[in-house]
């Protein structure tokens, strides 16, 4: 039972901004992850321009994610990143590189092939240190006191590089997915079919993810198999399997929206499902939300500004996606 508290609300705004940072910022670091799989010239210069007029507002969110977890769980925040400082420092060195090569390979064509393994390579790198912070932290944070106390190279485990693999493969399938939807002719055709296999790679890798966590801490098996829970945690894999069943058949049948769509919803149940894993834990095994959440009034203040700015960067990124519906053409990026 989820009692809906200030503390609780908080804990759910995060998880919001974290949600729409994977969503948002996933299908163009997914782009990039599937560069080298795009046909040179033509079909990455149209796979820029996809993305082009969305990319860096998307980070609008990690931002938010970040500065949410100091000001709302400042405890957290202090563990979390001493346990994941250079999974943090790699995926922020891969986000600039990224950005960098994603403006110089329009202005610097004698070196644009050295750009464009720019763009994969910070994409890569960011995609999956996103996911082993993820790992790193569903593994468990050693906590002594109110401080971290592990290691520096406690978070790099063969558990933490499965889940970077699997958020690379979802984020791949993300970025495909897009592209499906926002192009067409040869290039579509090609996409259709990087979608297809990495749809198969980002489920099989949630399914390893998942029986993994099962032996991963008792309280996780706990959740998810003792009885009458099991009733209800059981529909998370069910709708999966139901959601990917849509994902193949669109992709098959060459529908252009609708596996974008279920890409989405595959990565809402993900997220569902790291929630029913964790909660209501910030560190799994340590600390609860409510161990490590800031002082009430500091939580009323800091709402009223959530309540009028995230209406603010709702309302400016759907206009801005508005502005640019439809399909992509053209070879230069302004």
């Amino acid at each position: 039972m989820i009692d809906f508290d200030l503390t609780t609300v908080w804990a759910f705004i995060i998880a919001f901004a974290v949600f729409a940072y994977v969503v948002m910022d996933g299908f163009d670091l997914g782009i990039g992850i599937l560069f080298p799989a795009i046909t040179v010239g033509h079909g990455r210069n149209r796979a820029m321009n996809a993305i082009a007029p969305v990319w860096d507002g998307n980070e609008t969110w990690l931002v938010m994610g970040g500065g949410g977890l100091m000001a709302a769980f400042p405890l957290a925040y202090a563990v979390i990143l001493p346990a994941t400082y250079p999974l943090i420092i790699a995926m922020l060195l891969g986000l600039v590189f990224r950005g960098v090569a994603f403006e110089f390979r329009w202005r610097d064509e004698r070196h644009r092939a050295f750009w464009d393994l720019a763009f994969f390579g910070g994409s890569l790198v960011a995609a999956l240190t996103q996911g082993m912070i993820l790992g790193a932290i569903l593994q468990g944070i050693e906590v002594t006191g109110r401080s971290y106390s592990g290691s520096w190279w406690d978070w790099l485990t063969p558990y933490t590089l499965l889940t970077g693999l699997g958020v690379v493969a979802g984020y791949a399938l993300l970025g495909g997915c897009w592209l499906v939807w926002k192009l067409e002719g040869e290039v579509q055709q090609r996409l259709y079919r990087l979608a297809t296999w990495a749809a198969i790679a980002t489920l099989a890798l949630m399914a390893a993810v998942s029986v993994a966590n099962l032996e991963l801490l008792p309280q996780y098996r706990e959740r998810w198999l003792a009885t009458p829970q099991v009733f209800f945690t059981s529909q998370v894999p069910l709708l999966t399997l139901i959601i990917a069943g849509f994902l193949f058949y669109g992709l098959r049948k060459r529908w252009e929206l609708a596996p974008f769509l279920m890409a989405l919803a595959l990565f809402a149940l993900g997220m569902a499902g790291v929630g029913v894993t964790m909660w209501p834990y910030v560190v799994p095994g340590e600390l609860t939300i409510w161990d490590a959440a800031t002082a009430a009034r500091s939580q009323w203040f800091m709402l009223v500004g959530f309540l009028i700015t995230i209406p603010l960067i709702l309302g400016y990124t759907a206009w801005s996606y508005w502005v640019f519906r439809g399909k992509v053409g053209g070879e230069g990026y302004h």
